[in-house]
């Protein structure tokens, strides 16, 4: 037997429990019913997952249900659903469903129109990055050792040695200082204006500091981006404005309530 985690067990408690009695069983453990709708919930999540509605899924669901609401049972006879940590857990875990159940409904009620999607296009279109770099940089902790290293790329010194050599960057070092193609919105503002600044094969004529630390940066290529359509970027932009929708809806929501 698969066992869910002690999380999902009991708060299938908390919600069988509270479904006992509603609608024709799929089966009776110790005298409790396990209703056809907590069966027909799983049924739609697993065929949502990619799986056939067959009779065997549904007798394999309605054994695992059996298995729960065993433990469940154990579990509530041995008195954990009154501790007082795992109490918290399964009143969080119900908590968690009325919020789905509640962002569902109203998006629901009201749904992501196109006017919306194509108004979120036209206003994040002209943000959106034209140019990507290809750029390599080394990392040091301090700006007079991002000076030498300058000086050195000047004499003719190969910036892939010593990126491996001095780049306290570990992800990229050992690949001379490459962080591949990006927009410049990918980096913290200053090394992203800078790199920004920089034409093709030029190495950054003075050490860039960010919060990591001091940069020397070369860029090695760039090119044009193509901006998707919006139909390309529908989906995206369904998320995006759904994410807006709901923070509205929150926010509104905090501005009406009294908390202390």
């Amino acid at each position: 037997m698969n066992l869910p985690t002690i999380a999902l067990l009991l708060a299938g408690l908390a919600t069988m429990t509270a479904a006992h009695g509603q609608g024709a069983g799929v089966a009776k453990v110790n005298g409790r019913t396990i209703p056809q709708s907590t069966l027909d919930l799983v049924v739609t999540t697993r065929v949502a997952q990619g799986q056939a509605d067959t009779p065997e899924l549904r007798k394999n669901i309605r054994e695992d249900l059996i298995n729960r609401e065993l433990v469940a049972q154990e579990a509530a006879r041995k008195g954990l659903d009154k501790n007082p940590s795992i109490s918290a857990r399964i009143a969080l875990e119900r908590q968690t469903v009325l919020i789905n159940a509640f962002f569902e409904d109203y998006l629901k009620s009201n749904p992501i129109n196109e006017d919306m999607l194509k108004k979120e296009y036209e206003r994040i279109k002209p943000q959106l990055p034209v140019k990507e770099y290809k750029a390599r940089h080394i990392l040091v902790e301090q700006e007079g050792e991002a000076k030498e290293i300058i000086a050195q790329l000047r004499k003719g010194a190969s910036f892939e040695k010593l990126a491996a050599e001095k780049s306290k960057d570990q992800g990229t070092k050992t690949k001379g200082g490459d962080l591949d193609w990006g927009p410049a919105t990918r980096y913290v503002k200053p090394f992203g204006d800078a790199l920004a600044r920089l034409k093709k094969g030029q190495i950054t004529e003075a050490p860039v500091q960010t919060n990591f630390g001091w940069h020397v940066i070369r860029l090695d290529d760039e090119r044009a981006v193509k901006i998707p359509s919006f139909e390309e970027a529908r989906p995206s932009l369904q998320q995006l404005v759904q994410n807006q929708v709901v923070q509205k809806l929150l926010n509104d929501l905090r501005a009406k309530a009294k908390i202390e």
